[in-house]
């Protein structure tokens, strides 16, 4: 590069660096230290001798999976995204002399990521952060589900019910490379009269700062209700929990009751049981709070643009997910930083 195309490379930079970036403003706000002792673990079983070239620094190679999740990005246009564009090798860390992990290299990180659950921890451990941040789960909990679409299966019949039993069809036995492309734990749903295959992202929100404080990974099949005993949040100062109608039931509302929690899910009608007057205006007193979650999902799509999974199976599907989750509150978390609303943001 001669002299003047280096200036000329300088200013644009400099450029980029006048604009708003909302990668820039993740990397000023998040502590990103923070996660390497998780991360070490990682390394810690990978490397057996010091012969070859040295592993992709952990915390890098975090990145680039939290800069994937947030632009729903496969491995393969990960690792051009980083090489083509500046922002995102800013990001991560890269200089325009360094190389660049391959798509192989991220799929293993993240694989390395899921054998070893480091996700649960990698996320507590950012719930930690937020709490040390002054960002308390508050005024009450919003608890919702998504689903996330996989790749749809084509089965005959007979195979989509043996693996509804839990059974593995002979014919995926007798084709080994037939039955590592069959998703065998994704499922099927309906909704809006519209089919769906794939997983669903069950998730509790905190009023306050629509930050996602806990969450669980199932099959599309599973009702929204089944999981709401594992996303309550004791730790939320306020005990009001919100849900749409989906979650009303008698035995959700003795559970609330149980651990002192006030429900405050919306009243559905039944047939030959119309909402009455005052139901009708408690619903949409409830729904100006309960609305603040579809902020979670609308930011993500934001994001994203679609909310599917490329990745095959259960375990890989709540890695990405729990990935996409946490992404999602660091990105939230540097928007509040930077509306001067953290000790951080305030120091």
């Amino acid at each position: 590069m001669s002299q003047p195309e280096l200036f000329e490379f300088e200013e644009r930079c400099e450029k980029i660096g006048r604009i708003k970036s909302p990668l820039r403003r993740l990397n000023r706000a998040v502590n990103w230290e923070q996660f390497r002792p998780i991360l070490r673990g990682v390394r810690e079983r990978d490397r057996t001798d010091n012969s070859g070239r040295p592993a992709y620094d952990v915390v890098l190679m975090f990145k680039i999976l939290v800069v994937q999740s947030l632009y729903n990005l496969s491995d393969d246009e990960t690792e051009y995204q980083i090489l083509d564009r500046y922002s995102f090798s800013e990001f991560v860390g890269l200089r325009a002399s360094d190389k660049v992990p391959d798509a192989k290299t991220i799929w293993l990180f993240r694989e390395q990521l899921k054998e070893l659950q480091l996700l649960d921890k990698l996320f507590a451990c950012f719930e930690r952060t937020l709490r040390e941040e002054g960002f308390h789960a508050k005024k009450g909990s919003i608890v919702d589900a998504t689903i996330v679409e996989a790749e749809r299966q084509h089965n005959t019949p007979e195979e989509n019910e043996q693996i509804k039993r839990g059974e593995i069809p002979q014919s995926f036995l007798t084709n080994p490379n037939k039955l590592c492309q069959k998703d065998l734990d994704g499922r099927w749903t309906r909704k809006r009269e519209v089919n769906y295959f794939g997983y669903k992202n069950h998730l509790c929100a905190d009023v306050a700062h629509k930050l996602i404080r806990k969450y669980k990974v199932t099959a599309a099949s599973v009702h929204d209700s089944q999981p709401v005993a594992e996303l309550l949040d004791p730790d939320n100062t306020n005990g009001d929990v919100y849900g749409d109608s989906a979650y009303r039931s008698a035995e959700i509302s003795r559970s609330l009751a149980k651990y002192k929690y006030r429900d405050r899910i919306h009243r559905r009608p039944y047939r030959n049981h119309p909402l009455t007057d005052r139901e009708m205006r408690s619903n949409t007193t409830k729904s100006r709070t309960r609305v603040r979650v579809e902020h979670v999902f609308g930011r993500t799509l934001q994001l994203c643009k679609v909310t599917t999974v490329r990745l095959i199976g259960l375990m890989r599907a709540t890695t990405a997910i729990g990935m996409r989750n946490l992404a999602y509150n660091l990105d939230r978390y540097a928007y509040l930083a930077s509306r001067g609303r953290s000790k951080v943001a305030t120091a």
